[in-house]
């Protein structure tokens, strides 16, 4: 336990942070969770309007330094790049049943 008064300040305001920076990446596993459910189930509709919340959620984790830009994009990557496939696949089974 810190004695000096600055380091009692400092020990409230890294606890404050922590908290707020444990909420962000929550915030980031539940919608990329939920992204990734979508995508597994082939809702393809609601995957598209749902990748923007994800975006979003990303994108502020970002600006706020709770998470780095390169892993940021790296997540936003891989999680349209599933979306896409699935459009493709879409594409291809709309192709085969015409």
């Amino acid at each position: 336990m810190p004695n000096l008064q600055a380091s009692i300040k400092d020990l409230r305001a890294t606890q404050r942070r922590t908290e707020i920076n444990d909420r962000l990446r929550n915030r980031i596993k539940k919608a990329t969770k939920k992204q990734n459910a979508l995508v597994k189930d082939g809702s393809l509709e609601e995957g598209k309007k749902n990748i923007k919340h994800v975006y979003k959620v990303i994108d502020k984790a970002a600006k706020k330094h709770v998470i780095k830009k390169g892993k940021a994009d790296r997540i936003k990557s891989r999680l349209t790049k599933n979306l896409n496939k699935l459009a493709q696949a879409d594409v291809k089974t709309a192709k085969k049943d015409s």
